[in-house]
């Protein structure tokens, strides 16, 4: 079955439908016992400490663990598709591009502007971020994910400019539980679920391990994938200690671009894999001790250490050549804040954040031709040490108003190590001509060993007002920033001999309603940001810098359980991000951009999701997601035209301990692209084949 592209008077139909139904996905964002009670929820990613959502200024979503379980996301897309604001472009296998209160990011520094943190430590260090990294964190059993969208709080710095992705493990139970949960489905998929916890008042263990096997939907592709994470919580004297410990392993066979204008709608196309030899390997491991008291004056002291460690090999299809790229980091850090009360009016939390990390890089291709030479690209190592201190004061103005004021200063400095001669030659000093236009110069240039710092401040101010007891204003001013990543300042390209790069920043102002009650909750806020000093990729992968953008839109969250048995929610966004600069590529002249819109950058997503549930063993929900057209370059002459999807979902348990589960995706067959793209290099309109209809079945036992 296919759809033709959504037409002006669907996108209105479907819109005013999703807006006018109060709803929500297979996810309805709170717990069972907020649901059934109307319990305040509570979220830690804006303050490191539990704060009830409605008073927060932040614009924060939960997806809590219930919801994931019925979801049983096999890709982080799929876990976080009911969250405003939010578009995950899924990759081939764990693979994917990120947006967040933003377009869909591309280019080396881009996942810099999302912090993804597990239990709010980032998954990779300052200047190292990976735009794959949330197949670092096991989404697959946490005990529910946060985003804040928009730029972070004063906890956060560099690598939270657009918003954050944390993702939470769950707690110890009491007592003694234990689960294994047994999945198959479409394209041979597997996966094997085991948690084992034990508690009690004064903390416990618990153990998680998914281990998944995919043969992947296009020809000579698929994945192996595992995950372990430990969590132990005790009281040692007057300290709460949590320590949690993860490590993964990814080995991917990576399947590539289909070139051709729609080849997503050509049957005989959807199966093909241009790159067979592409693949990724990764493994990565994470340690962290979360240290918490309450002082003899009645100050709340947290200290929580870290390391962590990451390896990868992938094979860059998407590039001339297909060159291999090695890199890896290690690193170690701790995140302090004090938060005093300072009178009965006035909380001032405080904070020092420290980082170390040490990384390497290496990029070889086998053959060459043209500009782009057989043998080593570069090999390099970079050191990066980072400090930070942050303040952030709320004021109780009156009964039902409260105001913060709050700013981060931040420090990051890069030592770099070049291990190969410096410039754009071959790896024996040898020089590229090419084969094309006669022109000198390899592709690839690498600078000399050098030294870079970067010193940021940001600001964050707002007013929270108690309208009622359930419903809530807010209006927020904040700034962010994003230092420039080690691979933009030297991993250069066509001559560059220096990338003089600035920190992006952001300015965003947002504003807010919200309202939980028993049955009936949501949100609706309106935002608007600019950014400077902006790098953007072109078409032929060249970096842009000094871009200007803007970004404005309304968000929404609804959740309505409108009887015992039903539930209805929905989310989505209606937004703009636009150039407002033209952009200058090295070695021409201006692009013109200004006023464009952002590639991948839909103008609206909706999600809507109706849920069953006639008796407590039984469980069926329908979800719908809409996806609306975006451009696919900065010149707004390529574009793809959106899409709308159903999923079904249904649970039956069996018993006490057991209990079956069966999952469709893509119910209607839709042909879609799951990320459209255009490369001048790569030859034009290529796509990821969204899979055909999908299904997978579970059954679950707990003792």
């Amino acid at each position: 079955m296919t759809t033709s592209p959504p037409t002006a008077s669907t996108f209105t139909s479907s819109t005013l439908i999703a807006l006018s139904l109060a709803v929500v996905t297979g996810s309805a964002h709170s717990t069972a016992e907020e649901q059934t009670t109307g319990l305040e929820q509570v979220s830690v990613t804006a303050a490191r400490t539990p704060q009830p959502l409605l008073s927060q200024p932040a614009s924060v979503s939960i997806v809590n663990g219930e919801s994931l379980a019925a979801i049983s996301a096999v890709h982080p897309s799929q876990a976080l598709s009911s969250v405003p604001g939010v578009n995950i472009n899924r990759g081939n296998g764990q693979e994917s591009l990120i947006g967040l209160r933003s377009p869909v990011l591309t280019g080396a520094g881009s996942c810099g502007a999302f912090a993804i943190t597990q239990d709010g430590i980032p998954v990779r260090g300052t200047g190292f971020c990976n735009v794959n990294q949330l197949f670092d964190t096991h989404f697959e059993q946490a005990g529910r994910i946060e985003v804040l969208r928009g730029p972070g709080t004063v906890l956060y710095g560099s690598d939270a400019q657009h918003g954050v992705i944390n993702v939470l493990s769950a707690a110890p139970a009491q007592g003694s539980e234990s689960s294994i949960g047994i999945e198959g489905g479409a394209n041979d998929y597997q996966r094997l679920k085991l948690t084992h916890s034990q508690g009690d008042e004064q903390g416990g263990t618990r153990i998680d391990f998914t281990g998944a096997r995919d043969g992947g939907y296009k020809d000579d592709s698929g994945f192996d994938q595992q995950k372990l994470q430990l969590r132990n919580d005790r009281e040692w004297q007057d300290w709460s200690i949590s320590a949690l410990l993860n490590l993964s392993n990814l080995n991917q066979e990576t399947a590539g671009y289909v070139v051709g204008k729609d080849a997503y709608k050509d049957d005989a196309r959807k199966r093909e894999n241009p790159n067979p030899e592409a693949f990724r390997d990764s493994q990565a491991a994470r340690a962290q001790v979360k240290m918490q008291r309450t002082l003899n004056n009645g100050d709340e002291l947290q200290i929580t250490p870290y390391a962590r460690y990451t390896d990868m090999a992938f094979l860059m299809h998407f590039l001339p050549g297909t060159p291999l790229e090695e890199n890896g980091q290690k690193g170690l850090g701790v995140q302090t804040s004090l938060r005093q009360q300072i009178d009965p009016a006035l909380t001032l939390t405080s904070g020092v954040d420290l980082e170390y990390t040490a990384g390497w890089l290496k990029q070889t291709q086998e053959g060459g031709f043209s500009v782009f030479p057989a043998g080593k690209h570069y090999d390099y190592s970079v050191s990066a040490a980072v400090a930070a201190i942050f303040s952030q004061a709320d004021w109780q103005l009156d009964e039902r108003t409260t105001g913060s004021i709050g700013a981060r200063g931040e420090y990051l400095r890069y030592d770099y190590d070049n291990h190969m001669i410096g410039g754009d030659t071959q790896d024996n000093g040898d020089i590229c001509i090419s084969g094309f236009t006669g022109a000198i110069g390899c592709r690839y240039s690498r600078p000399d060993d050098r030294e870079d710092d970067f010193a940021n401040l940001s600001l964050n101010a707002s007013l929270t007002r108690q309208l009622s007891d359930q419903f809530s204003g807010i209006l927020r001013l904040a700034s962010g920033f994003r230092a420039p990543q080690a691979t933009e300042l030297y991993r250069l390209q066509n001559g560059q001999t220096r990338a003089d790069l600035d920190s992006e920043s952001i300015d965003s102002l947002e504003a807010g309603i919200r309202h939980a009650g028993e049955t009936l909750r949501y949100s609706l806020t309106g935002f608007y940001m600019e950014k400077s000093d902006v790098v953007f990729q072109s078409s032929d992968r060249l970096n842009l810098s000094d871009g200007e953008s803007r970004h404005y839109g309304l968000e929404y969250e609804l959740d309505w359980r409108f009887s015992e048995t039903w539930q209805l929610a929905a989310s989505g966004t209606l937004a703009r991000h636009q150039y407002t600069s033209d952009l200058s590529a090295p070695g021409s002249g201006p692009i013109a951009s200004d006023g464009n819109d952002i590639d991948t950058a839909p103008r609206a997503m909706h999600s809507l999701n109706l849920a069953w549930q006639p008796a407590d063993a039984t469980q069926v929900a329908l979800q719908w997601q809409y996806t609306g057209g975006y451009f696919t370059d900065i010149g707004n002459a390529h574009r793809y035209g959106g899409h709308q999807l159903l999923h079904l979902r249904a649970r039956q348990a069996l018993s006490d301990i057991t209990s079956i589960g069966l999952r469709i995706e893509n119910l209607a067959d839709v042909d879609y692209a799951a990320r459209a793209d255009y490369s001048s290099l790569g030859g034009g309109d290529r796509y990821f084949i969204g899979e055909p209809r999908s299904v997978y079945a579970d059954v679950k036992f707990r003792f």
